[in-house]
Formats: structure tokens, sequence, C-alpha cells
């Protein structure tokens, strides 16, 4: 392997636009939530190599990743979007609206307070009404 096809995980991360911070990588794979072809790994030191399956948890959504080149730098978007192939299943709008709409009847406006003994026992009827 020559120098330019030599780089660390977290930096590749980095570059790769999954993280703001080279810092923030890091203490994500070190925490163990990364995972390496399926096995866990801890060490950000760790060589990205062509051809990796990267998975690991990005805000609400676990991200599955292939390594598809070696960034030299941390470049514009869509120089990071030549770097991966995303593998992760699409969620698609409707599953996200389904997600949503069992609790929207619960939902309050902030600064409402709590709820009334009568508003909750009619939220209560209301939750009855709807189980099977």
């Amino acid at each position: 392997m020559t120098e330019e096809t030599i780089t660390r995980l977290d930096k590749w991360l980095w570059y790769a636009r999954f993280f703001k911070t080279r810092t923030q990588a890091t203490k994500l794979i070190q925490s163990g939530k990364l995972r390496i072809n399926g096995d866990i790994t801890n060490k950000p030191h760790r060589t990205a190599i062509i051809g990796m399956v990267l998975t690991f948890p990005q805000a609400k959504h676990v991200r599955v990743i292939k390594i598809l080149e070696i960034g030299q730098r941390r470049g514009p978007a869509p120089e990071a979007i030549a770097l991966y192939e995303d593998l992760s299943p699409i969620i698609s709008e409707s599953n996200k609206q389904d997600k949503n709409k069992d609790v929207d009847f619960e939902r309050r406006e902030t600064g409402t307070g709590r709820p009334t003994k009568k508003q909750r026992r009619e939220t209560e009827r209301l939750k009855d009404s709807f189980v099977p």
C-alpha cells in the first residue's frame, strides 16, 4: 500500500462528511458502535480499506456504508459522496408518517401546561376506542 491509499478510519469518516469533526468520529469508534464487515471495533487508528463495509448509528438511523475510495482531504460534499456507496435501507416518507400518526392525538401545544382531569379522561376514552 502506498501512502496515498492509507488513511485512518476516523479520518476517512471525517473526509466523507459523516461527522463534523474528527473528534466526533473518534468518539463513535471508541464507543464500540462501529462495525467493520460485521465485527465490532473500538480502534480509530484502523486503516480504511477499499471494499470495507461500515455500519454505525447516525442520528435516528443506522448507516451501512461501503468504502469505494480513500480520500486525501475533506472536500466539498459532491467529492465526499464519491468516497462511498450507501447500502442503508431507504425509509419512505409514508413509513415516517405512519409512525407519527399513532401518537398525534396525544400531542399538546408547548406552554399549555398539564392536562386537566377532564382532558385526561377524554384522552383515555379516545385511546380505548382505538384498541382492537
